[in-house]
């Protein structure tokens, strides 16, 4: 090629309106905005547009500022160097978070709801529109700021953050972005406002038992005040204790099971909350009591719900307590304990704080950690040794008292 012909190819080079060379992809459209065309990781055409080809050009007047051609051009590159999949990011958080729960489908009722609620809260908030690959940590931290703002309880959005970080890690992991937007911690955006549990003290679980035992009306519950006092056991799995399950001569209850109740789906079985609930118990003298009471007095109705049946613990229909039939039974046996006593039984009293109360007294007797972890059924060790580490302040405080008294 001579020169002449090198001359000529150059000036038949694509234009801007500017005079400015535009490189392999671009184009300029008739109303001046740029376009650059490219070829995905999977074949297929794309396209990008920018009202800037290079970072120093200003926007039209009335037409939204953005980051320039160029630029743009270098970030495709470097997503398809690294095989992030540009189509894949165009995705808005809603439908990356619908396509989670189809790959993760095989989940309880009652994280279906949650699910549902949670879509329902997305779709109302414009960060359910955003393409994924838009969504900044900045973005997501404003997003819980505004869910608080709409009276949102902090666990609520603490789970429905939880949930959305699992979706964007699934991104990440589908290469679709390089990093997880809900990766931080959420006190450090909004106030962690949950009230603290709290154990009832030696003193007030005696009085309570006292109380129940005396009352002509909460008298009946009493065993499973003793049972649920003794063993720590979450309320579900009590609910799903049939008589198979208790073995009074080796002194043991045998958990492998819980019993849940779902608005569409009614009764149902479910194997333990955690991979680490199925465990037995040992029975501690006032519980084998409680127990071989229940046992005696203990008449099978013939209910039977997924293969599971003799529930010990029935209403008086036949069909087996739920925790909701404990929800009214804890409220009124607060308001009327706390009528007759000066200290009060807890604003939020509910079978959970019995099992609180269990864990706590066991890790303030001293009980091997791993051992009490066992008994709790709980999956991490760090969630067993909080409980001592309010159990030695609270020995440490009786310790001074004795001393110092």
């Amino acid at each position: 090629m001579d020169g002449k012909e090198l001359l000529k190819t150059m000036s038949e080079k694509r234009r801007d309106n500017k005079n400015r060379i535009l490189q392999t992809g671009e184009s300029q459209r008739s109303d001046g905005r740029y376009c650059y065309k490219y070829v995905d990781n999977c074949g297929k055409p794309q396209f990008i547009y920018s009202w800037k080809l290079v970072p120093s050009d200003r926007a039209p007047k009335g037409k939204r500022d953005d980051i320039s051609l160029r630029e743009k051009e270098k970030e495709i590159q470097r997503d398809l160097d690294d095989g992030i999949d540009a189509s894949g990011r165009k995705m808005t958080v809603c439908e990356l978070y619908e396509k989670y729960t189809r790959v993760r489908g095989n989940v309880k009722p009652k994280t279906v709801d949650a699910r549902k609620s949670l879509i329902k809260r997305l779709k109302s908030d414009k960060i359910g529109n955003a393409q994924i690959s838009a969504v900044k940590p900045s973005d997501a931290k404003e997003w819980a700021i505004r869910m608080r703002d709409k009276g949102t309880a902090y666990v609520s959005i603490s789970c429905d953050k939880r949930s959305l970080s699992a979706a964007f890690h699934m991104a990440v992991q589908d290469d679709l972005i390089r990093k997880n937007p809900f990766d931080f911690k959420l006190s450090t955006v909004i106030e962690d406002n949950r009230e603290a549990k709290v154990p009832l003290t030696p003193e007030l679980e005696q009085s309570l038992l006292e109380f129940i035992q005396g009352d002509s009306i909460y008298k009946k519950h009493y065993d499973e005040f003793i049972i649920l006092l003794g063993t720590g056991l979450r309320i579900s799995e009590f609910c799903g204790l049939t008589a198979g399950d208790v073995d009074l001569e080796g002194r043991r209850i045998s958990i492998g099971h819980q019993l849940l109740k779902h608005t569409g789906k009614g009764y149902y079985v479910d194997k333990p909350k955690t991979q680490s609930g199925t465990r037995e118990i040992p029975m501690s003298k006032p519980v084998y009591e409680a127990f071989r009471r229940v046992l005696e007095n203990h008449k099978d109705t013939g209910v039977v719900i997924d293969g599971y049946g003799n529930f010990l613990f029935c209403t008086r229909r036949g069909y087996p307590k739920t925790a909701i039939s404990f929800e009214d039974t804890f409220h009124g046996l607060k308001e009327k304990y706390n009528r007759y006593h000066g200290e009060k039984l807890p604003e939020k009293f509910t079978p959970h704080t019995l099992r609180h109360t269990f864990c706590t007294k066991m890790a303030c007797a001293g009980m091997n950690p791993k051992a009490l972890q066992y008994i709790m059924g709980h999956n991490s060790i760090n969630m067993t040794l909080n409980y001592y580490a309010h159990a030695t302040y609270t020995s440490a405080r009786e310790e001074m008292e004795r001393l110092t008294s």
